[in-house]
């Protein structure tokens, strides 16, 4: 006979297993994420590998680490404060798809004038979970009208005024 107790146990470490984010280091140099802190949103990524951002131009930095998301998950791969405001270090193409298992890399634009070098261990991005809803994908004639119509791209104005 099965107690109540070791139900509920069961259904708990389900459950933990399904919010658990779980990686395997691939290379040598690689470290684990990290959160920076206890109410950090985003687990810091670091570099594999020792590299340079050239001026104005773009690095896909490796991180030789391999993950798989908690369910309900996709990754996005967002910058890291400092290196935006103080260095021009900005992260692109962020999304991890739940069922990618391939290593995780970081594609890093450097908006600045001079080169931007990266040690192995350096902090270069944050990995956020966002639970996600996949939709129906349906074709229609018509669209529901709104106030807002058409109008983007700044329509709305800066001023709160």
């Amino acid at each position: 006979m099965v107690s109540l107790e070791s139900v509920v146990a069961a259904a708990l470490e389900d459950e933990e297993r399904r919010r658990q984010l779980s990686y395997k280091k691939i290379k040598k140099e690689a470290l684990a994420p990290v959160f920076g802190s206890e109410g950090a949103a985003g687990a810091d990524l670091h570099s594999a590998e020792e590299c340079v951002v050239p001026a104005k131009g773009k690095y896909l930095v490796p991180t030789g680490i391999q993950i798989a998301l908690p369910e309900g998950c996709y990754g996005r791969i967002a910058p890291r404060s400092g290196l935006a405001s103080k260095n021009f270090i900005d992260v692109g193409a962020g999304v991890i798809d739940p069922d990618y298992r391939g290593e995780l890399k970081v594609l890093l634009f450097n908006f600045s004038d001079a080169d931007f070098k990266i040690s192995v261990g350096d902090r270069i991005a944050q990995l956020v979970c966002t639970p996600f809803i996949k939709p129906a994908l349906v074709e229609v004639t018509n669209l529901d009208e709104t106030d807002r119509g058409d109008n983007g791209f700044g329509s709305t104005g800066i001023s709160s005024y």
